[in-house]
């Protein structure tokens, strides 16, 4: 994609001090029309369509390294204006504008402006974003964790039971997990968490939701999945596990899972009843011999 204009420029509230072409009036409504949401997929789009009949354009793009995150709207173009925004020295990200044709000077110029409204928003809405994770994430493997794994499959089993889609489980334990931590030390436990962490987020796909349940416990959310295709996740997770190189945390280590599938099997059943089926397969692999997979 061919670029109109990259400009890096920082935008400070001193830009506010250029004449803008939306009347002030108009600038006064886009900065409470923005204030109206914390969430950075309701806040970017809708800064997309307030500018849009002062700078016409096809698609928007976010980006934001830090947090690893990227919002983006409308379609790709051509031509594209890219501002590195920051607040108080404070990085916010990076927004990028696209259409099919060149940007004009004036309407660069109103855009630096226009921006200048959405830099206190885009921070609380990153405030916002940093607090939510920070709720929701473990801190040692960057996953979610349980009480997200609450809200996450209750949104799940709603939307399952609303358009009659298959929803799945997995239930992953870490075989010998105390001996790992009695042998080579809690540090080396942890270090297996992480990358077992790792090799879960490499081996799922985009739309599977990822979760420490606790200790050495993980959970797979899969939506729209029926049972052969969680099952067949499971061998896949349990494959890609016993193969990794666990050299850099202990000599000679080696590292396997046992892992139960449950599948929502009639309307009645709750997220509860079907973790707990999903539990019980998980300890039936465990009986098994480990480094297996049980489907409930």
């Amino acid at each position: 994609m061919g670029q109109e204009r990259t400009n890096l420029a920082v935008i400070h509230n001193s830009a506010a001090d250029r004449e803008p072409v939306p009347a002030q009036e108009q600038q006064l409504e886009l900065l409470s029309l923005l204030q109206t949401t914390l969430e950075l997929s309701q806040l970017l789009p809708l800064f997309s369509r307030q500018i849009h009949a002062w700078i016409p354009h096809d698609g928007f793009r976010y980006r934001n390294p830090d947090l690893s995150l990227e919002v983006q709207g409308g379609e790709r173009a051509r031509h594209s204006c890219s501002y590195r925004l920051t607040l108080e020295e404070q990085d916010l990200g990076e927004l990028i504008l696209m259409r099919r044709r060149r940007f004009s000077e004036q309407e660069l110029q109103s855009f630096e402006v226009l921006l200048c409204y959405l830099l206190y928003p885009l921070r609380n809405a990153l405030l916002y974003y940093r607090a939510l994770r920070s709720a929701y994430t473990d801190p040692l493997t960057g996953l979610y964790n349980r009480t997200a794994l609450t809200d996450a499959f209750q949104r799940e089993w709603k939307l399952s039971q609303r358009q009659q889609t298959p929803l799945s489980l997995l239930v992953l334990d870490i075989d010998h997990f105390k001996h790992i931590n009695d042998t080579h030390g809690h540090a080396a436990g942890d270090a297996a968490l992480v990358k077992i962490a790792k090799c879960l987020r490499q081996t799922v796909r985009g739309s599977d939701m990822l979760f420490r349940y606790g200790g050495e416990e993980f959970v797979v959310l899969l939506s729209n999945t029926a049972s052969d295709g969680a099952e067949l996740l499971a061998q896949r997770l349990l494959y890609r596990i016993a193969a990794m190189d666990c050299s850099d945390i202990a000599p000679g280590l080696r590292i396997t899972t046992s892992i139960g599938v449950a599948t929502l099997n009639h309307p009645e059943e709750t997220p509860e009843q079907m973790l707990k089926r999903a539990d019980e397969a998980l300890y039936r692999a465990k009986r098994q011999g480990r480094n297996r997979v049980a489907v409930a």
